[in-house]
């Protein structure tokens, strides 16, 4: 497994993976800035009993968009890099099991989302330093699971999503699934709680918020099982 993922983690170099990763939290930091800056007055009056909770609740509300979105494009482009390079064969015929290689490109991606999710905790507290909510107010717990609870109940969505990408040559299904999921995410939110889509939206606000981050981290692994069997399985070329 340590051999495979220091392959995969060399096949991703000049990518543009790594631009990715950085472009999500970086984005959703941009917007919050535009969003408090340009009235930075009323946003400060709005949320003066709890600015860095203000601005962690404005943030979060699109992080699931982009979890679901980041997801996709990272499985979709790791998958690629074999599909386009027609590597399958050739790294198959090593004396390495195939559910190994399916469990390396998957933990390579879901190290790629952490990093992702660091980062966006690391931007945002920048971002409220910025604006003066002061340092010793900083909520860590808060600052820490406004991407990760998130990232526990996404990764259902992210194991599915390695999976289609590697059983198809054409990305163009698990690209829309995903996108799809992206952009209807906002809009079911008034639907059942325990909808898998909204996991990773009450995974912050819900009563129940770890329910929903194990729930997700269950659900990931019943994904894997028949996906990596069916990955053993299947022809490649």
């Amino acid at each position: 497994m340590s051999r495979l993922l220091a392959a995969d983690w060399l096949k991703i170099r000049g990518k543009g993976l790594w631009l990715l990763i950085l472009a999500g939290p970086l984005g959703l930091t941009a917007m919050q800035a535009l969003n408090f800056g340009l009235r930075f007055d009323y946003m400060k009056k709005r949320y003066a009993d709890d600015l860095w909770g203000g601005l962690l609740g404005n943030t979060a509300q699109f992080v699931p968009m982009a979890l679901f979105l980041g997801g996709t494009l990272v499985c979709s482009l790791m998958a690629n890099i074999e599909h386009q390079t027609s590597a399958w064969k050739q790294l198959l015929a090593l004396p390495v099991s195939r559910i190994a290689v399916f469990a390396s490109k998957l933990l390579l991606c879901l190290l790629l989302l952490v990093v992702s999710c660091l980062l966006l905790s690391v931007f945002v507290t920048g971002l409220g330093l910025i604006f003066g909510f002061g340092a010793s107010a900083i909520p860590v717990y808060d600052v820490l699971r406004i991407g990760f609870l998130s990232y526990a109940a996404v990764m259902p969505f992210t194991t599915l999503q390695l999976w289609l990408s590697l059983a198809f040559r054409n990305q163009a299904l698990p690209v829309s699934i995903g996108v799809i999921c992206a952009i209807v995410s906002p809009f079911t939110t008034t639907l059942s709680a325990w909808l898998p889509i909204n996991w990773p939206y009450v995974a912050w606000t819900g009563p129940h918020r770890l329910y929903f981050a194990g729930a997700g981290l269950l659900l990931s692994l019943l994904v894997l099982l028949p996906g990596a069997a069916h990955f053993a399985r299947k022809d490649v070329n």
